[in-house]
């Protein structure tokens, strides 16, 4: 199980969409996507859970964390393999740790943990709470965004990981985000 979990070696610039649901993580993956004329990793988590909830009427259990982490990184993998330039990646296993532990009495299962924190990524764009809450089937923290962005925050800094502040209305995060990237290709070359 655990090859499952790790990355693969690539030679793209890796970008993760990072922060609480209903912050404009997607709207913005594929925004950035369609930008640099790249794949965008999609979260696997939401069909996942959509089917479960749609066959079952039950939302994210335990043993559903790691299949998903499993899921998520075959997808990040793949795509991985078809870029030279930059991969969007809208969520990781680290967003699935802070999950895990926001609705699991702060446990997390040790493999999942391990490689959530082991994987590396170029830069994390943290998504603020200051887009409209937009309610569906597997949302359930409307009331909780402030905790849960500071979840995600504390995730970054206790670990380490390079991010930037993405807030504002959808043109200022496009175009704060399309910055730093550029920074990074320009780094690259």
């Amino acid at each position: 199980m655990e090859e499952k979990l790790r990355q693969e070696p690539s030679n793209c610039i890796k970008i993760v969409l990072f922060g609480p649901e209903s912050t404009g993580k997607t709207t913005l993956s594929k925004q950035l996507a369609e930008h640099y004329k790249t794949y965008w990793v999609p979260e696997y988590a939401r069909d996942y859970l959509q089917d479960k909830w749609n066959v079952e009427g039950k939302t994210c259990e335990p043993e559903d964390l790691v299949p998903i982490a499993i899921g998520q990184m075959r997808l990040e993998n793949e795509l991985a393999k078809k870029t030279d330039s930059v991969l969007i990646c809208d969520t990781d296993l680290l967003e699935t740790k802070v999950y895990s532990e926001a609705y699991y009495q702060g446990t997390c299962d040790p493999i999942l943990d391990q490689y959530a924190i082991s994987n590396t990524y170029d830069l994390y764009l943290l998504t603020y709470i200051d887009t409209p809450w937009v309610p569906d089937d597997l949302r359930d923290k409307p009331l909780e965004r402030q905790r849960m962005f500071k979840a995600f925050e504390n995730a970054l800094i206790t670990h380490k990981k390079p991010y930037i502040l993405i807030k504002g209305n959808k043109d200022e995060r496009f175009k704060c985000a399309v910055s730093q990237i550029n920074k990074l290709l320009e780094k690259q070359q």
